[in-house]
């Protein structure tokens, strides 16, 4: 019989390449829009990931995730330090500033001020053409470190060599390349020197970054509170979590383990971020699809398929027996279709990596891409069972 339900489904080729086609097609869309959602919340807790010698984030308790934040109060750094079981508690400051390319361009970037003894929260300084960068050279006045921060074409600055701020202004038709260490930016009036290129975790959504040390940031960024964060690490063998909960009780601010703030970052794009609603029209197109495509495919080939099910019936099959055949042509069109769409959705993966969009396969996209397509076929070979249920040969016979 199982043999029988094969050579019926390959029967008519058209049919089963529509069939596959609707089934690859759910699975590839599937998968990548889960890809793709785990892509940006991932570079949406960027700053968590790269400060990952922080056991407990400290913060107002009115901040949620790295996207919404505020400024601390003055004493909250020196309290924290207070508190039993904190091994070091050091400052970590995020703001957003414009800065003035050479040519008169502006540009937003987020500014990022690490601690200055340490410079811990800085990430790993890329060689420039002098040689490898150390991060020492953020010690130098007026020097920062830049990264794209996963954007494209926010760093281009004009090619044309100059001493000091020209007067003339750059236009969309000027030769211009990325900025490099040895280039000057205007920030709040304030001359910069741009001194390495950090290797930093793209952003979502992406944006230009400077890293400098915290008193350069308050000095170029003058706020009444620029501390943003408390990063602590906790003494040895304590849990993290009972940390946080002693910090909260005796300082009243909001104190929470990595892995906890990164929850909180996740939950506050699935709340706030447009993109969670893009995805969720792409899922909805991929069901659509396969349930539209692999329904009505099914049915056509259970329609065109009943004077053979009708033989069958009448020389004695039971319905459970064709109703297994029905279920083993859904199940190898599933397995092939499925198979297909990983495969595509893998090719589309290292163009999306390659371009720079925000791409993550996790080890349940997968699963989820099966899942529906197990749902999709579930409901479609129950559609199709239904005239194999109602089968009369006498009347498929006579035409009736």
């Amino acid at each position: 019989m199982w043999f029988i339900a094969i050579n019926m489904l390959l029967g008519d080729r058209a049919k089963y390449l529509g069939l596959i086609f609707g089934i690859a097609f759910t699975a590839f869309l599937v998968t990548f829009a889960a890809s793709y959602f785990c892509g940006f919340m991932t570079r949406g807790f960027a700053l968590i990931a790269e400060n990952s010698f922080a056991d407990v984030w400290v913060m107002d308790p009115a901040v949620s995730s790295v996207e919404q934040n505020t400024g601390l109060p003055p004493w909250a750094l020196e309290r924290v330090r207070n508190v039993e079981g904190v091994r070091s508690a050091l400052p970590l400051a995020v703001a957003s500033a414009e800065a003035r390319f050479p040519g008169g361009r502006f540009q937003s970037f987020q500014v990022i001020g690490v601690d200055d003894a340490t410079l811990a929260g800085l990430p790993p300084l890329l060689p420039s053409a002098a040689g490898p960068a150390a991060v020492s050279v953020l010690r130098a006045p007026t020097a920062v470190a830049v990264s794209s921060g996963g954007s494209s074409g926010k760093l281009d600055t004009p090619q044309r060599s100059h001493r000091g701020w020209p007067t003339w202004r750059s236009d969309a038709a000027t030769p211009s390349r990325e900025l490099a260490a040895g280039d000057e930016l205007i920030l709040n009036d304030r001359t910069v020197h741009i001194a390495a290129t950090a290797n930093a975790l793209p952003r979502f959504p992406p944006r230009p970054l400077l890293y400098m040390p915290l008193s350069r940031a308050r000095a170029l960024l003058p706020e009444r509170r620029p501390v943003t964060f408390v990063l602590v690490r906790a003494a040895a063998g304590l849990d993290t979590a009972s940390l946080a909960a002693r910090i909260e009780a005796r300082t009243g601010l909001r104190a929470r383990t990595a892995a906890q703030f990164r929850e909180d970052t996740v939950r506050w794009f699935l709340i706030n971020s447009e993109d969670v609603g893009d995805i969720a029209s792409m899922l909805v197109l991929a069901m659509s699809v396969g349930f539209g495509v692999t329904g009505i495919m099914l049915y056509m080939f259970t329609i065109e398929n009943l004077p053979q099910y009708a033989v069958l019936c009448a020389m004695g099959t039971q319905r459970r027996t064709l109703l297994a055949m029905i279920c083993m042509q859904a199940a190898v069109s599933a397995l092939i279709g499925t198979g297909l769409g990983f495969g595509l959705c893998a090719i589309a993966g290292q163009f999306a990596d390659v371009a720079g969009y925000p791409f993550r396969v996790m080890w349940f996209t997968p699963l989820l891409g099966a899942a529906m397509v197990l749902i999709i076929s579930v409901v479609g070979a129950a559609l199709s069972a239904r005239p194999v249920l109602r089968l009369q040969p006498v009347l498929v016979f006579s035409n009736r």
